[in-house]
């Protein structure tokens, strides 16, 4: 094997390195029962940029240079990549939403007592607002809708710049593309693996704990590292990816907010759930099918 084509391995060895490294060293031992304080909250976010640093590192140590840093925005003929990067998580995360409490129309209730339990706990109890819960309601939609994807573009650039920009273009020329989509995506949950063991997601003593969680966690970054795929090789830049990376981090938790209890991490209403996302899944598969085609276009 030719040294080029060592640099995606040496990418993952430092990225999960130095990742893991911080998350066992640094996070871990502040953990005492989940991941909700805001000093641990704040650690997580910096965990996001290691695929980044592990992506400039890789250039350095390998002597590849920096060309291809795909940053550029590339606007002409892409906007409405870039629309359906920043609305289409909020779309297929109601949609997904949606498809939860059909099945499950008793855990829809619009009094949002979840919503309730977690302002109480923030320390800003809903009795003490100015505002009816259906303004509170309305509010966070807005907010979840217009400012996710600008307010968490800087962590997620961090991500996509590693995943998306460097590993992704890498195995989808060392393999055909759906082998590749699928390794991608496997290696992008398992890089997760000790903040899902830590509880991030979905939480702590679930059944086949954490192994499940693992498993789950890889299925949602196939599904949804491929639809991140499809805007960068769309629009050649890492831009669209990380705007939709970071509005799906905004809007996840939103169809949770009217459930009775939280919802299931492993069913719904968040996307991470198998009903929650399986309008995120289904898109994933058509993109799937489009790389595959477009695969085979090339070689004819």
């Amino acid at each position: 094997m030719e040294k080029k084509d060592n640099r995606v391995w040496v990418y993952i060895l430092i990225t999960f390195s130095l990742s893991w490294a911080f998350e066992i060293g640094v996070i871990l031992p502040r953990v005492t029962a989940d991941l909700s304080d805001q000093i641990i909250q704040l650690l997580v976010m910096g965990c996001m940029f290691f695929p980044a640093l592990g992506m400039l590192l890789t250039r350095l140590l390998t002597r590849e240079g920096f060309r291809d840093m795909m940053l550029r925005p590339r606007f002409r003929g892409s906007v409405g990549k870039y629309l359906l990067a920043y609305f289409g998580p909020g779309l297929l995360t109601v949609a997904g939403a949606a498809v939860y409490y059909l099945a499950f129309p008793a855990k829809l209730d619009w009094s949002a007592p979840y919503f309730r339990q977690t302002m109480e706990a923030a320390g800003m109890p809903y009795e003490a607002q100015a505002v009816p819960m259906s303004m509170l309601l309305a509010i966070q939609a807005v907010q979840a809708f217009l400012l996710g994807g600008i307010i968490n573009l800087v962590p997620s650039l961090g991500e996509e710049w590693g995943w998306r920009g460097y590993m992704m273009p890498r195995l989808l020329k060392k393999m055909k593309p759906v082998p590749a989509l699928l390794l991608g995506g496997v290696i992008w949950g398992l890089w997760h693996a000790p903040l899902t063991i830590m509880g991030h997601n979905y939480g702590l003593g679930y059944p086949g704990y954490p192994w499940t969680g693992i498993a789950a966690m890889c299925v949602f970054c196939v599904a949804l590292g491929t639809l991140l795929t499809w805007l960068t090789v769309k629009t050649g830049s890492v831009i669209p990816a990380a705007i939709a990376h970071g509005a799906v981090n905004g809007i996840a938790a939103l169809g949770s907010l009217v459930s009775t209890d939280g919802g299931d991490p492993f069913v719904g209403p968040a996307p991470t759930g198998i009903l929650g996302g399986l309008p995120l899944l289904l898109l994933a598969a058509w993109a799937l099918v489009w790389f595959a085609r477009r695969k085979e276009n090339t070689e004819e």
